[in-house]
């Protein structure tokens, strides 16, 4: 499994009809989670990418009623290197 997340931003806020129907989405298999945000005016879905491709997912949010302008490229940052071996210290002399 490939788990993608794909944001999308859209011009008009959704109708209540639209906002039942991307909830339906939650129930597409391959779909694992969507999140509206309406202060930014975008919508995330986190889904399957071995079971369909980003223009599939778009396609799902058009017919659910939701009018995409621009989908956003999500670029996750690499995950910081691990710190440094701390080196053994030196016994005491006596």
């Amino acid at each position: 499994m490939t788990t993608v997340d794909a944001l999308y931003r859209y011009s008009v806020p959704p109708t209540e009809a639209a906002v039942l129907a991307l909830n339906n989405l939650r129930e597409v298999y391959g779909i694992r989670r969507l999140t509206i945000d309406e202060a930014a005016k975008t919508v995330r879905v986190e889904y399957d990418a071995t079971r369909f491709g980003e223009p599939v997912v778009r396609q799902l949010l058009r017919r659910a009623g939701l009018q995409i302008a621009e989908p956003e490229t999500l670029v996750l940052p690499a995950p910081p290197p691990p710190p440094p071996a701390q080196p053994a210290a030196a016994p005491a002399k006596a």
